[in-house]
């Protein structure tokens, strides 16, 4: 039997603990939903203030030199490689992660030009679906997109690799259950067949260990709103291996990621190396506030972030078995905790307006439809504690039958 007490002993011992003092939390409020948008850093208003009247407001364009404008992408990238596994000089921040994927995809497909298809799974994050078969449609030369289901973290992708795959594109972390992919191995399965492996880290950045140079992975994406706590609409990074860098042809090709852009030449000649990912300009105010975020996620120790997030998990999910039973939530994370991101999910037919209750209550997670409530776990300012609250509340909901107000029935443009 889990007891408050037995949960506050936990937060008394935790090391992470002081790490919530560097987050701007609403008194009130249970936030379970970091994996889709993290919390606001308390550094990151005044860094923001900073570009925006000293650098911008008395620097003006200047900065672009003085304030290190254009270096950020690099700068910034060295930081969220180090989270990642991989070498500061193969990893770019730049422009949002569909917009990423797309250049990695046609560079994939370019690279293997006898090959036509990109494997991935039904359940991954639709945008990913939707980025390649647009691609495959704009290319018009037999190019597909094949999906197969992916019921384990490795069989399934692996026998579905042929001759024909160019790419097998994968999320690591499922953005619906939370389902963890065995990168090692899937990457491995890949290469026996001639293919090349990308990797959508969205989930995993910040949350979970990655060792991309140790998988040995070709490409690889991500975003910066998530556990990176960059703010809504963060820019997101992309990743290429070392091998690939000196022939690799993106096919977006923008005047930053030309070798002299301020020699305004009348033809494209890429940039060596990773720079000739960059397209346009950086989004400086925005870079600016994902920088603190990432900073606030390098000073924790991924071990303990890792060991602190599975405990949570497991406490989630024996929570809701304890105080919930006789309410048809259905868990549909794995039940090996090892197995799954940093979030717990739980399937009801009622989910949507079960969680608007929720939310109306101050803990706040998210709906994934059809059926799924979404809980994140951010071991960087979450308590054991809250566990419980979030719990005592979903069972006050679910007891009252609170959800089924009709004010909790619309259906609100986000969920």
């Amino acid at each position: 039997m889990i007891t408050r007490d037995h949960l506050a002993a936990l937060d008394a011992d935790d090391t992470l603990a002081p790490m919530r003092q560097r987050f701007h939390l609403p008194d009130g409020v249970v936030y379970l939903d970091g994996n889709s948008l993290g919390a606001m850093p308390r550094a990151t208003g005044a860094r923001v203030a900073e570009v925006v009247t000293r650098e911008w407001g008395d620097g003006l364009i200047r900065s672009w030199n003085d304030a290190g404008w254009m270096d950020m992408p690099f700068r910034i990238g060295a930081k969220i490689a180090r989270l990642i596994g991989a070498a500061e000089g193969n990893v770019i921040v730049a422009d949002s992660t569909s917009v990423n994927l797309f250049k990695l995809l046609g560079a994939a497909l370019a690279a293997r030009p006898g090959r036509r298809t990109i494997l991935s799974e039904r359940g991954n994050f639709p945008t990913d679906l939707y980025m390649a078969e647009g691609l495959a449609g704009l290319l018009d030369r037999g190019h597909q997109l094949r999906t197969v289901e992916a019921p384990d973290t490795a069989g399934a992708i692996a026998a579905a690799i042929d001759d024909d795959t160019a790419v097998v594109m994968l999320t690591h972390v499922n953005y619906h259950t939370g389902a963890m992919f065995d990168m090692k191995a899937i990457t491995a399965a890949a290469h026996a067949k001639g293919a090349l492996m990308l990797w959508d880290l969205a989930h995993s950045a910040g949350a979970v260990p990655v060792d991309l140079a140790g998988c040995d992975v070709d490409m690889a994406v991500g975003c910066g709103y998530k556990f990176l706590n960059g703010g809504p609409g963060a820019p997101a990074f992309l990743y290429v291996a070392d091998h690939l860098l000196p022939t690799i042809r993106f096919p977006l090709t923008g005047w930053l990621g030309h070798a002299a852009p301020f020699a305004f030449e009348g033809t494209y000649r890429p940039a060596p190396g990773i720079a000739a990912a960059f397209v346009g300009s950086p989004a400086v105010i925005s870079m600016s506030a994902l920088e603190v975020g990432i900073d606030i996620a390098l000073d924790a120790p991924m071990a303990d972030l890792r060991a602190k997030s599975i405990r949570q998990t497991t406490v989630f999910a024996d929570l809701v078995a304890q105080q919930c039973p006789g309410h048809n939530l259905v868990l549909a994370s794995p039940t090996d905790a090892t197995r799954r991101g940093s979030q717990i999910c739980f399937a009801h037919p009622d989910a949507y307006p079960i969680m608007q209750a929720l939310i109306a209550r101050g803990v706040i997670g998210d709906f994934r439809a059809p059926d799924i409530l979404r809980f994140g776990i951010t071991p960087l300012y979450l308590r054991f504690t809250d566990l419980w609250d979030a719990v005592a509340i979903l069972r006050t909901v679910l007891e009252t039958a609170e959800w089924q107000q009709d004010r909790f029935r619309a259906r609100r443009k986000v969920t």
